[in-house]
């Protein structure tokens, strides 16, 4: 495995609202909205992701929990990720993306 981040999905967070009252749990979208920061960090492009091959969610985060995001480059646009907190996994996947041009400057 390459890189690894760690983060925790505080209580607070919008998308816990009706996620499920009383007995919350950090909706998939959101995990995958952290593995996709991972992996920007990770290539250090300006990348858009393009296809989700493979997603596995196997067991509950609930708010608070760190999440531990680790990273395998497969080369030509992929990367394999596995999420952790403590040894129970969370998910696993693969996710792909491509690299495009920075137009932050404005230029067309």
């Amino acid at each position: 495995m390459g890189p690894e981040r760690i983060v925790t999905i505080g209580a607070d967070h919008p998308s816990l609202a009706g996620h499920f009252p009383g007995h919350p749990v950090v909706p998939g979208v959101v995990m995958l909205g952290e593995i996709m920061n991972a992996i920007r960090e990770m290539t250090k492009e300006h990348i858009e992701f393009v296809g989700m091959p493979s997603a596995k969610f196997m067991s509950p985060l609930h708010p608070g929990e760190p999440l531990t995001i680790r990273l395998n480059q497969q080369g030509d646009g992929a990367t394999e990720f596995t999420c952790t907190t403590g040894s129970r996994l969370i998910a696993s996947g693969c996710l792909r993306y491509r690299i495009v041009a920075d137009n932050s400057t404005g230029d067309s």
